[in-house]
């Protein structure tokens, strides 16, 4: 009982303990009171706050890009959309250009068959009745007297402005119809024929073997050729060369016997036809006349050639006819003139008929005082207005110009002298006109020019083409060599003959790396000097041909080492540049002594040794090849013993530099490197000497002396190659 009261005691005290707590904190919370009381629970609203704020950001960057691969999906869509508006427009564009290249060429085609149908009926209307002036060639050997003769028809003289009495160019000269009748009346009244032609052309072609391909274009152009030949010398290189020429673009041609005047006694009768003088002269001169056209009939015989003096010509189609001339006294020029005019209108009336259709033919591209690039043509057909939209072939291609002047020398003057010109509004063929325009500098020498009439209904691009269809053929004429020396020239046809000069006549061939046209200046010389740095000192050259040389060109030329080799006369300067070759050879000659080293395999002979050491002098015999003096000594039997260098060879008690095959001297050898070797320590007589080579003075020797070794010799170096190892 006492336990249950104690317990119910300290239940109760506890309830009262309780109630005092409760008391308390009621009273704290009543007074508001200031304590603060730490918070040690979990921190569970702050880590919430944490996980909200990582959330918030994850779905920012989520939705930054959501918006990033809608922006992109945006300009991808975009960017197909206009690739695809692109391959539409560039189809659509392909589809047209198609279409327009297809009307272009049927545009060109169209325009192509109205010309050539214009040019038919151009062709159907031409008449006998209506000749145009033939254009004749003077062809011949060297000095013949082509120039003179027409020197002598013109009472001019241009050979006394060509250099050397050689003509360089092309001349072209109109004769009229007034001065052709004045000279040829008499003989035509003796044969009753009427002149109908309205003048004469006349080009007078080098006759120099440089010009072949000048005599070609002049050829190519002629109705008919004078070919003259030298009656004292009868038949020479170019005068066979021009006969295969004609017979080759089927021209007719007469002959005319120059140079009557140097018959023995024979007595001048100046200008007088040539039966009426051979009249006058004495029975001896005569018969050295007939026996010297005998001679020059006979070699025409020999080359396929029926001939006969003209006044004895039956057969006008199938003998050709010689005149007799002095281009000297004039004797026979009449008669002359009077066959080509015969001649033209009885048996070339056909092709003689004069054309509307054009057909020029560029001679010659020269830059003149005042008239700046000038082309001097030859109108062969047609007729030609200042002002005209000409077309022409330039190594560019084809170049549009207008013609801004056309100009001709006075009559009986040739188109290359430096005269006063007329300038014509209009020029009807045949003539030989110079044409002012812009853009001809590049313009190609023997290609035509045509005319673009648009009111004709001619289109642009069919007559381009036209125009360029041969330039392939003339182009190859200007390929340039990967190296080589520079040519330059006046003219384009200028600078194609020397072209075809020192690549087909030169013996050897001069390469030709670069060319071009008009004075030299320092752009030229620079060029040339860039051979130096290719190391090929004998092409840093510039060879000019009739062109003017810019005083600030000459001093960088000295600089630069540039030689500039100028001429007149085309083959000077191949003898000029032939002697500045052989120089440079003979200077890198001498250099490349020091580096070549013959062949050569010898023996030293048994007691033969006349000094052991420094230098070595001993007794040898030239085994093989060819021993110099400065040739290397190696034995390779002695682990390629390097014994020395030959500084003398004495051989008959004399100083000699070499010893060849089968030859017994003494040599001197010393060895810089070691000047203890020694004959009976290092090396004996016991193996044979042999000359060191290596690539570099194989090379030399191939460069410079080929020509001193013999083939036994060549054989020797490849064994020593071997004994070399050298590749």
């Amino acid at each position: 009982a006492k336990a249950a009261e104690e317990a119910a005691a300290a239940a109760e005290e506890e309830d009262e303990g309780a109630d005092d707590w409760e008391n308390v904190a009621d009273e704290w919370d009543a007074e508001g009171s200031d304590i603060e009381i730490p918070d040690i629970g979990g921190g569970d609203d702050e880590s919430d706050e944490d996980e909200d704020l990582v959330e918030k950001e994850r779905r920012k960057e989520e939705a930054e890009l959501k918006k990033k691969g809608i922006e992109k999906a945006k300009r991808d869509a975009a960017a197909e959309a206009r690739k695809k508006e692109i391959e539409a427009m560039e189809a659509q564009m392909a589809e047209e250009a198609d279409k327009a290249e297809r009307e272009a060429e049927m545009k060109k085609l169209e325009a192509r068959k109205r010309r050539m149908e214009r040019e038919a009926e151009e062709a159907a209307a031409r008449s006998t009745d209506d000749l145009r002036s033939p254009i004749c060639c003077i062809m011949g050997h060297v000095d013949t007297g082509k120039t003179k003769l027409l020197d002598k028809i013109r009472q001019t003289n241009v050979q006394s402005g060509e250099a050397g009495g050689i003509t360089q160019q092309i001349g072209a000269t109109y004769f009229p119809p007034e001065k052709l009748l004045e000279k040829t009346q008499k003989l035509n009244d003796d044969l009753g024929l009427v002149m109908k032609l309205p003048g004469l052309l006349v080009i007078d072609t080098p006759g120099h073997e440089a010009f072949s391909n000048l005599r070609s274009r002049g050829s190519s152009l002629c109705d008919i050729a004078i070919l003259v030949i030298d009656l004292m010398h009868g038949l020479e290189q170019q005068t066979i060369e021009s006969i295969e020429m004609l017979r080759k673009k089927k021209c007719p041609f007469v002959v005319a016997l120059n140079k009557v005047d140097r018959c023995y006694m024979w007595k001048e009768n100046e200008g007088l036809e040539f039966r009426d003088t051979l009249a006058l002269q004495e029975e001896a001169t005569q018969a050295e006349f007939r026996d010297r056209m005998m001679g020059v009939r006979t070699q025409l015989n020999e080359k396929g050639l029926n001939a006969e003096l003209y006044w004895e010509n039956t057969e006008l189609a199938s003998t050709v006819s010689m005149i007799p001339t002095s281009a000297h006294s004039g004797e026979g020029v009449n008669d002359l003139l009077h066959m080509i005019v015969r001649l033209t209108q009885e048996r070339m009336a056909q092709s003689l008929m004069y054309s509307n259709t054009l057909q020029c033919t560029i001679l010659e591209v020269k830059v003149i005082d005042g008239l700046g690039c000038t082309v001097d043509v030859i109108l062969v057909n047609g007729e030609m207005n200042a002002g005209d939209q000409l077309v022409v072939c330039t190594t560019n291609g084809p170049v549009v110009a207008q013609a801004r002047a056309l100009l001709t020398p006075p009559p009986n003057r040739e188109l290359r002298i430096k005269a006063q010109y007329i300038n014509h509004d209009n020029i009807k063929a045949a003539i030989g006109v110079k044409i002012c325009a812009q853009g001809l500098e590049h313009a190609v020498a023997g290609s035509p020019i045509m005319v673009y009439s648009p009111e004709k209904g001619d289109d642009l691009n069919d007559i381009k083409e036209e125009v360029m269809k041969d330039f392939s053929s003339l182009q190859t004429n200007l390929a340039t060599d990967a190296e080589g020396v520079f040519a330059q020239a006046s003219t384009l046809g200028a600078l194609e003959a020397l072209l075809e000069f020192l690549r087909n006549e030169c013996k050897p061939p001069i390469p030709v790396h670069a060319v071009a046209i008009g004075p030299i200046f320092k752009r030229d010389v620079m060029r040339a000097g860039l051979m130096h740095q290719k190391g090929l000192p004998q092409f840093a050259t510039i060879l000019a041909f009739d062109v003017p040389i810019d005083n600030d060109a000459v001093t960088l030329a000295e600089e630069l080492n540039v030689k500039i080799f100028t001429a007149d006369i085309i083959y000077h300067l191949f003898d000029q540049y032939t002697r500045h070759l052989a120089a440079t050879l003979e200077a890198e000659k001498e250099k490349a002594k020091e580096i070549a080293v013959f062949p050569s395999l010898c023996k030293i002979l048994p007691n033969h040794v006349f000094n052991q050491k420094d230098p070595i002098i001993v007794g040898v015999e030239v085994l093989e090849g060819i021993l110099k003096v400065g040739t290397p000594l190696c034995i390779p039997h002695n682990n390629f013993l390097q014994v020395g260098r030959v500084t003398s060879i004495e051989s008959n008690h004399q100083q000699v530099d070499r010893a060849k095959k089968g030859t017994q001297c003494a040599i001197s050898i010393v060895n810089d490197g070691n000047p203890n070797m020694m004959f009976g320590r290092q090396f004996t007589d016991e193996h044979p000497l042999y000359s060191e080579l290596n690539r570099t003075s194989i090379d030399s020797l191939k460069k410079y002396f080929k020509d001193d070794l013999s083939n036994a010799d060549w054989k020797l170096v490849v064994k020593l190659k071997t004994v070399f190892s050298i590749i």
